[in-house]
Order: C-alpha cells, then structure tokens, then sequence
C-alpha cells in the first residue's frame, strides 16, 4: 500500500469517514456483507457498511456487536427506505403463474405464493440505530424523512443518501444530509433509483460524480463500476470524498457471496451484465443468465413483493449450485474481482493514491 493523500486532499472524506484510506466498502445485502468482510476492510484502512437489508432488528444489533469490537469507528450501517411501487393481485399473481415451472423443479408452488410486502422493520431499526448509534447510517432507495435525518445527526451519525440523478442528489440536500452515495448505472446490484419505474439513463460515475457535486456542494462518495485503482484515482480526481467498492469484493475471502455466485463472475462463459427487474420488481444489474432471459420481458416492477416472490427459489437454486435461477448481481468491472483475503483487495484499490 503506498501512502494515503493528505491536506486538502485527506479533509474531503475525513469529515465523513475518520479512516485512512477513502475506500469504502459497499453494503451488500442478502449475506453477503458479513462482518468478518467489514472488519477486515475497516483493519486494511477503509470504511465498511453492513447491509442491515433483509434482517432482523437483532440480527443487526448482535453484528454491531460483533464489529464494535474488531472495527472501531469504520463502521457504518444501510438501511432501504420503504417504497411505494404497488403492485396489483392480478399482476403479482400473473407474474407468479409464470414463474411456476420455475420452481418445480425444486418443489415450490410458485403459482399460489402469497403477495408478501413489508418494510423491512424500517422502524425498529431506526430505534436500534438511535439507541445505540454508529458513526455512520446511510440509505438506499429513496429519503428519510427530515425528522429521521435530525434524530440521527443528534444522536451523532453522519447521514447518506444515495442519489441515482441530480434531482435526487438535491433533493437529499434539502434534508440537511451530510453526504451523498451517488450511484451510476454501472453499479451492481439494486439501483439506488428514488423511483424504479423511472428509466434508467446510462451515466458513468466520473459523470454523475461531476454532476453531483457541482449540484450540490455536498461531500460525494463515488460508485458504479470500480474496476481497479485507476478507477479509484479518476474518481478522486473528479471530485468525490472516497469511493464505494462491492463488485471487487465478492470473491474474497471474508465475502458472503454464496459459491455459484463467485464461480459464475469468473466464468468465461458469462461476458456481461445487464439491468433487470425479473428476480426482485426493482432495477439491479447483475451476469445474464437464463432466468432473466426469460422473464425480463414480462417482469412486472413491484417491490419488495416480487423479491420474496422468488426468494424461495433463488435459495433452492444456490443449494443446487444452479446459477441459471441465481441474482448473479455485479457491476461492470465484475472481470476484476479476484480471490484473496479482502485486505489484499483494498491494498490494490489504493496502490494508485
């Protein structure tokens, strides 16, 4: 590792992450941010987010627990704002019909799965967050409302907001927010997007980097296909406060990636990624696989209905090592996502700084 910018350079993410390097960590839910992967991103210099996505108030609060002691202040937490995207009983259930062979195979009666919608325990969360703050909360899929923004701040964490356009990234401006995860489309898994049934514009993160922080003023965490250090001193270059890797760590050691997961980004046979809606009702990249080939067509938007929808069947297949039914999710720079420790990972993520 060679040595970290300092001065003018250092003070643009130090007033959002105290830590040696402006590399963080992505929350990546769904297992796969555990906090062995945090804590050794956070021991290799960065800042690690745990995913509080998909888990229970006390799951939460025993991995807090655990990081609390091996991680320090370079900790983080996300949280997915609840959305709005309604779906209807006749288009959850078509979708559901059409799934149905799916899941046969793996003795699941798709066709008759009940419409589940929830908001991930939004509340109980924030209480945990509030009793027993961390130094930094950010949010994905849409805003806090400005009392959530404030009640954090005083019980002092510093708020995120990801931002997919300019509006978004001024919008949570006029929260009071502290920074901004602006997210391009190059990013993997779920887009960020305040609204997912808006079309999705391509935008690189150097762009939407510049943007954002022209728009806003406000410290920018950068990220969307971070393919390796030169990525990482463009983004930097162009005016972000640090920059956001997931991509690159999902073959690590410490990585929850499940092992069809990691064995399909290095698969020769899989030459690219693609946004779809198919696994989840919400725009997420990740490899093309049959899955999506055919249902993108006909996926309806509707989340988080659709996600557990086929949450069932996306377990049944990771067990039968079946990447066809599986959300390969990955950004763009997935090619350079390598085994190792993930220390090794960050260590190369700064070798340009």
């Amino acid at each position: 590792m060679t040595g970290a910018p300092s001065g003018p350079a250092r003070a643009r993410w130090a007033g959002l992450f105290d830590t040696e390097l402006p590399l963080v960590a992505a929350p990546m839910a769904g297992g796969t941010s555990t906090p062995a992967l945090v804590s050794a991103v956070a021991s290799a210099g960065g800042f690690g987010f745990l995913a509080a996505g998909y888990k229970t108030p006390d799951a939460v609060a025993a991995e807090l627990a655990e990081l609390r002691g091996t991680a320090g202040d370079a900790i983080g937490v996300n949280l997915f704002v609840p959305g709005r995207d309604d779906i209807t009983e006749a288009e959850f259930r078509r979708y559901a019909r059409e799934l149905a062979a799916e899941g046969a195979p793996y003795g699941l009666d798709l066709a008759h799965a009940p419409l589940v919608v929830d908001d991930d325990h939004w509340r109980d969360k924030l209480d945990l967050l509030l009793a027993a703050p961390v130094p930094v909360v950010s949010f994905t899929f849409g805003l806090p409302d400005p009392a959530t923004v404030r009640a954090l701040r005083r019980a002092g964490s510093r708020v995120l907001v990801t931002v997919t356009t300019v509006p978004e990234a001024r919008a949570a401006h006029d929260l009071g927010v502290d920074g901004l995860v602006a997210q391009s489309t190059e990013a993997g898994a779920h887009s960020g997007t305040h609204d997912p049934r808006r079309p999705l514009s391509p935008t690189t993160a150097e762009r939407l980097t510049v943007e954002v922080v022209a728009a806003t003023g406000l410290p920018v965490v950068a990220a969307g296909g971070v393919d390796g250090a030169g990525r990482v001193r463009r983004l930097l270059a162009e005016g972000a406060s640090a920059v956001m890797v997931g991509t690159l760590l999902l073959r690590t050691d410490e990585s929850g990636t499940s092992q069809v997961h990691k064995d399909a980004l290095a698969d020769p046979a899989r030459t690219g990624t693609v946004l779809t809606r198919a696994f989840t009702g919400r725009p997420a990249r990740g490899l093309r696989n049959g899955f999506i080939d055919r249902h993108e067509a006909t996926a309806p938007f509707g989340y988080p209905a659709i996600h557990h929808l086929t949450r069932g069947l996306r377990v049944a297949a990771v067990r039968a090592n079946d990447p066809d039914r599986v959300h390969l999710w990955a950004g763009t720079g997935y090619r350079q996502a390598r085994t190792g420790p993930a220390a090794e990972a960050v260590a190369a993520l700064s070798a340009a700084l």
